[in-house]
């Protein structure tokens, strides 16, 4: 488990933004999976939260930690 895993343990899941490098680190898919996994409404990957106001394709986004905890336990469960 990594230091910034184990600090996010320690915060409320429900209200915890996590940014993409925790959000592969805690469910186990490659960047580009997770992206392809969001444009399949079927998966049920979560989706992420606009950080900004900006349209752009690069805007900053973020994933609630307690639906993205969810999500991995789902993924382990369909293996």
């Amino acid at each position: 488990m990594t230091t910034a895993i184990k600090h996010l343990a320690s915060h409320d899941p429900a209200t915890t933004l996590i940014r993409m490098p925790e959000v592969v680190s805690i469910v186990g898919l490659a960047r580009p999976t997770i992206y392809k996994l969001l444009r399949q409404p079927e998966s049920g990957f979560p989706l992420p939260v606009k950080l900004s106001n900006s349209n752009a394709r690069s805007a900053p986004v973020a994933w609630v930690l307690g639906e993205t905890n969810s999500c991995s336990r789902a993924v382990m469960i369909n293996c």
